[in-house]
């Protein structure tokens, strides 16, 4: 951590703090996030679930996971800077978002979720603070991936995701069989927000927040979401009776493509909800995807690692001829630095515990493990057709309930 001078502190949670600092050698500015829990070996680091979830991941629409360090038993992870999150540049606004800085803003983050979900992950906790943006607004990309989950994990699951404004119906209703359709909802929610520069379910507790929900949204009957009916009876919570109110009516300045974009994408019923692929493929988007057509992003450069082995000898590996698709963070004991392709790692000074120099070398690279033949993204239907759900990833209905406990504060 000495290649790195503190500029300022950024956020204080309950997991960590995150620091904005420059690197000394070639003056780059980085967000680094130092883990309040310690871990005492590698193997620990390993199962650190935003760890888990950014070795695999990686593209434009996804903050990079630049280099892990850990020294003394503190983990810091090494992140690329970018200027602000979402709530704070809405909150610095004067005046109304114009349509098409909203439709680029969205496109990105439906970007990255999509390509999440194709590789079997889901967020979790999409909100205006999670989504890191640039001064100009032209950059969008998700970040704080500490509650992030595969598709294909067993539940229950934890009720205790989201921010409670952007929580789906499920969740709020205790679901444990949630699934990656709750952060389509969340990102609905966030489309309006942007529309209306304030929340659209700003809800004190998480009933309120449902009353809100169907003050807005209606009454749902078992028709609509017949399991949404079972799960409230389930916590003796009685629907409000209440009619739709038309979201045109919320955001006069909002499309009538947003307007049915932000309808589906927040329907009560989690089935019915487009996946994150098909929203991209809404008449709402038709002009990002033909600029989109011309204009392809560059992918982010392959990093390197330095490390020692436990018997302390510099050992070289080279790096793969063909870059498999996850590459990305990097861990060790010491830092890391990235260059615009792969190389071979070199090793640093700090030793790493011998149980764990087998691991890093093996998987130089963290996410470098190819993904498995059922874990590849699948094509997904044309927009408006039901893609079909695999058994082995319930969503609401046929996975179990959550753990009780105290919700995040909205």
């Amino acid at each position: 951590m000495n290649r790195y001078k503190v500029i300022r502190t950024l956020g204080d949670g309950t997991y960590g703090e995150v620091i904005a600092a420059t690197n000394r050698q070639n003056g780059e500015t980085v967000a680094i996030k130092r883990m309040k829990k310690k871990f005492y070996s590698w193997d620990e680091c390993m199962e650190l679930r935003e760890i888990r979830s950014l070795r695999k991941l990686r593209h434009p629409s996804l903050v990079r996971l630049k280099e892990v360090i850990r020294e003394q038993d503190i983990l810091y992870l090494v992140f690329e800077f970018i200027d602000m999150n979402l709530y704070e540049q809405m909150k610095s606004r004067r005046s109304p978002y114009p349509e098409s800085e909203i439709r680029n803003s969205i496109f990105q983050i439906l970007q990255g979720l999509a390509y999440m979900h194709q590789h079997n992950f889901f967020h979790r906790d999409m909100k205006p603070e999670n989504v890191l943006v640039s001064r100009d607004g032209k950059i969008c990309k998700i970040s704080d991936f500490g509650l992030a989950r595969e598709v294909r994990s067993r539940p229950p699951f934890t009720e205790y995701v989201s921010t409670r404004w952007y929580r789906a119906p499920e969740v709020l209703l205790r679901s444990t069989s949630y699934n990656s359709p709750i952060d389509i909802w969340a990102v609905g929610c966030m489309i309006a927000e942007l529309y209306m520069l304030r929340p659209l379910f700003p809800g004190s507790s998480e009933l309120d927040t449902l009353n809100k929900i169907t003050n807005i949204m209606g009454t749902p009957s078992r028709a609509v979401w017949s399991d949404g009916v079972k799960l409230a009876a389930s916590i003796a919570y009685k629907f409000p009776a209440a009619v739709a109110t038309p979201l045109s009516q919320l955001m006069p300045t909002a499309s009538p493509q947003a307007i049915q974009l932000m309808e589906e994408m927040m329907a009560w019923d989690p089935f019915k909800r487009p996946t994150a692929a098909q929203c991209l493929r809404h008449p709402y988007f038709s002009v990002c995807v033909e600029s989109e057509q011309t204009t392809k992003s560059p992918e982010p450069a392959e990093p390197k690692r330095h490390g020692r082995s436990s018997h302390g000898s510099r050992k070289k590996t080279p790096s793969p001829t063909r870059r498999q698709q996850g590459d990305a963070p990097v861990a060790s004991d010491g830092p890391l630095q990235t260059s615009g392709r792969a190389a071979e790692p070199r090793v640093s000074p700090a030793a790493a515990a011998p149980q764990s120099s087998s691991l890093l070398r093996q998987a130089r690279y963290l996410p470098g493990i190819a993904p498995s033949q059922e874990s590849r993204a699948h094509p997904e239907p044309p927009y408006g057709e039901q893609k079909p759900r695999a058994s082995n990833a319930p969503l609401a209905s046929n996975l179990p309930s959550v753990g009780g406990g105290p919700m995040a504060p909205g």
